[in-house]
Formats: C-alpha cells, sequence, structure tokens
C-alpha cells in the first residue's frame, strides 16, 4: 500500500521508466490503463486460460508472488565495479546503495539493518553479474513448530507463515541457512537511473551457497495437477466473454479520463480498498458509484475543515469542483459498467488462482490469535513474453484482507 498520493506518483513513474517497484492488481489495470490496460487485462486472463488448459503456445510466463519483506537488490554498482546491497532507493535520483555493513547500519537501524547486513554478507559470495531484485524470507528468524501434529521449519517475513516439514530434504537446507530470499527481476543498463528489468533470474549463474537458500518465482509444472477441466475451461470462459460484452458497453472517453488522471484513479482504488478491508466485494454496482460521491465529498469536506484561511478554503473548493466534474450523469453510467467489467475480471481471476494454488511447494498459514488457519499464496504474476509487461493476480478478499486483519498476527509483531 502507498502511503500517499506522492508516493504513488513516485513508484508510477519508476515502473514506467522499467523499474520493477510497483505492480498493478488485474483488475485495477482498467482503472489505470484506459482502453488498452482493459483489453490487456482480459487477455492476460484467456492466455493463462489457454495455458492451463494445455496450449502451450501461449505468450505468458506465471510466477508465484512470495510475501517476502524486505525487498532488495543486489549485484555490481556500474559505475565503480563494486558489490553492494540496496532497498528500493536504488532508483531515487540520489541512488542508495550499501557497500559495506557499516553503510548498511549507518543508513538503517532495527530489524532492517540486521536483515540488510547480513543480506551484505550472504549475497556478496554468489558472484551476482549485473544486478537482480529479490524478496528477503528470513534470516536469523526460522522457528520450528507443530502444526496440525506435524512438525515444520517455519519463517513469516510479513503476513503468511511459510512452513516446510522439517525432516524433508528442503526442511534440512533451509535450517541450515542463515538467509532465505527468492529473486524475481533481473536489472541491465550502464547505470542505475537508466536500467531496465526484465522478469526472471537466471539462477545457474549464482554460486552455490550452504548459508544461502535461494531461488526464483517461477512457477513449475504446469501440467498435470493444474490442467483445466472442461468445466474450469467453460466457467472462465464464460467470465471473459461477460466482461467482453460489458467492455463493449464502457464509453472510451470515460477510461482515458481516468488513465490520465492518475489523483482521481489512485482514490478510486483507495476506495475500492475500504471494502477490502471489510473482507466485501462489489456487489451492487450502481450503489458503488453513489458511495463513491459520498466518499469524495465526505473526503473534501474534512479538507475544509483543516483549512483556516480563505485562500486555503478556496484551494481546495477548487480542487473539489475540478474532481467532482467527473462524475456527469454520463460517467456516472460509465463507471457503473467499469465496476461490473472489474467483477467479471475477478471472477475469472479467482479461478485461476485456486487451480494454480494446488502447486504450491510449500505449505502457507496464516497466524492467528487462535492458532494456525490454512491460506494460500500471496498470489502469482502473469509477464508477458512479448512486451514483458505484467500484472498481478492476488485474492483480495483473502489475501489482502488478512494483511489489513487485526486478528492476524504479521511477522513484525511477534
Amino acid at each position: 500500500m502507498m502511503s500517499s498520493f506522492k508516493d504513488y506518483v513516485e513508484v508510477m513513474e519508476a515502473t514506467k521508466a522499467g523499474k520493477n517497484v510497483h505492480m498493478t492488481h488485474i483488475e485495477d489495470r482498467v482503472l489505470y490503463g484506459g482502453v488498452t490496460g482493459a483489453r490487456e487485462a482480459i487477455l492476460a486472463l484467456r492466455s493463462m486460460r489457454d495455458m492451463l488448459a494445455g496450449n502451450s503456445k501461449t505468450g505468458t510466463n506465471v510466477t508465484v508472488k512470495w510475501d517476502g519483506a524486505p525487498a532488495v537488490f543486489a549485484g555490481i554498482d556500474p559505475s565503480d565495479g563494486e558489490f553492494f546491497v540496496a532497498k528500493k532507493g536504488i532508483f531515487n535520483k540520489n541512488p542508495k546503495v550499501y557497500k559495506s555493513v557499516a553503510e548498511v547500519r549507518a543508513d538503517t537501524s532495527g530489524d532492517l539493518a540486521e536483515k540488510l547486513s547480513t543480506a551484505y554478507e550472504e549475497l556478496k559470495d554468489l558472484g551476482i553479474q549485473g544486478v537482480i531484485q529479490g524478496d528477503i524470507m528470513f534470516t536469523n528468524d526460522l522457528s520450528t513448530e507443530s502444526i496440525d501434529g506435524e512438525t515444520y521449519i517455519t519463517f513469516q517475513p510479513n503476513t503468511i507463515v511459510y512452513a516446510v516439514p522439517k525432516n524433508s530434504k528442503l526442511g534440512k537446507t533451509i535450517s541450515k541457512a542463515k538467509l532465505g530470499v527468492v529473486f524475481h527481476t533481473t536489472y541491465t543498463g550502464s547505470d542505475f537511473e537508466s536500467m531496465k528489468a526484465s522478469y526472471g533470474v537466471d539462477l545457474n549463474k549464482l554460486k552455490k551457497k550452504k548459508s544461502v537458500w535461494y531461488q526464483d518465482a517461477d512457477l513449475r509444472d504446469l501440467s498435470g495437477t493444474a490442467t483445466f477441466t472442461e468445466a474450469d475451461t467453460k466457467e472462465v470462459t464464460e467470465a471473459l466473454s461477460k466482461a467482453g460484452k460489458i467492455f463493449s458497453k464502457i464509453s472510451s472517453t470515460t477510461l482515458k479520463e481516468l488513465e490520465t488522471n492518475l489523483e482521481l484513479a489512485t482514490k478510486i482504488e483507495s476506495f475500492n480498498n475500504t471494502l477490502v478491508r471489510r473482507g466485501a466485494k462489489i456487489t451492487n454496482t450502481k450503489k458503488h458509484v453513489d458511495d463513491l460521491i459520498k466518499y469524495f465529498d465526505e473526503r473534501f469536506g474534512k479538507e475544509l475543515e483543516k483549512r483556516k484561511s480563505e485562500k486555503g478554503k478556496a484551494a481546495v473548493t477548487k480542487k473539489q469542483q475540478e474532481m467532482m466534474s467527473f462524475f456527469s450523469p454520463k460517467n456516472k453510467k460509465n463507471l457503473d459498467l467499469m465496476f461490473q467489467l472489474m467483477n467479471a475480471i475477478v471472477d475469472a481471476k479467482l479461478i485461476i488462482i485456486n487451480r494454480l494454488d494446488r502447486l504450491k511447494k510449500i505449505d502457507t498459514f496464516i497466524r492467528t490469535k487462535n492458532g494456525f488457519k490454512v491460506t494460500g499464496s500471496e498470489g502469482f504474476v502473469a509477464i508477458d513474453k512479448t512486451k514483458g509487461g505484467a500484472v498481478k493476480l492476488v485474492d483480495r478478499l483473502e489475501f489482502s484482507m488478512n494483511n489489513f486483519s487485526s486478528d492476524v498476527i504479521k511477522g513484525w509483531e511477534r
């Protein structure tokens, strides 16, 4: 989640520049991508349907979205040939990279300092060429826990608890490691500013080290257990057909207005997320549009109350008039259709997620005040082989709600 609209703008600008710092939920491509984004969302799901139905000609790769933290960048600084680790600040105008444990500790503190220090010490021996990005899964925080009568090695960097049977080959490998990381993105370029992201990391180029457990995010074995039945294929096809029919009714002008007004689109996503936090979905799209307008009015009302000067109040009023002008009768009708389209995309997405979840190699749980509860993975990433773009497929009513829920104990709260 972005902490502010300013943060969102910075992240979106970095994304457009070819950096993998933000990935859109597939249904939100309708909000942010206009006509092209909506079409790409439908085509991506169609491609995944074909892949799971056994069509090997599909132009989509699928990777697992791991619930790791923090993100870590590692590799060779092209300006001086030195090894470094970094946070997402690597792509700031003044890149922040760490070339020693001392530099890490001078700029960070607490758990972040410990994790980045360990990452520096362990990753510098892997022979990384160029720059790669991943998510830290564990450092010194592995646990041994009994879940449903079985003893597991567990790690919980964020919301999801990953559990591996202690006596399995993987469990024994992980228990010896000081660092666990999942790599997912490779960067190339002559400097940090010009670097472009490509999804995937060639692990064969990395040296082996017992104290580091690493893997890529690729989803392996997309046959057998993952193959769609005729009923699965029919169900997704019906959802996508519905999406296509709704899409054809939406005014391209409305979608274009949203695509070119990032602040408006961001606020609409924020409103949609208020439902996610409650574990609710959009059921009545017309009412959702009306509630959205009330949400905007209330936000601007609160902003007006904060302003003391006439100049400040006038600025808020002007902003309100500009933004609320979008909600014309025509656009309200098209917003209703847009939310219907997003619902149809979500329906198709969830069928695909449920099938892909059967491929999990590591058990996943959430930790509640009453014990462990089985959950799915964070989600999956669909990557266009030709264009290189990517969208995430997340069951927001499960993972995102767990992420927001105070009943779910997070890794940083333990």
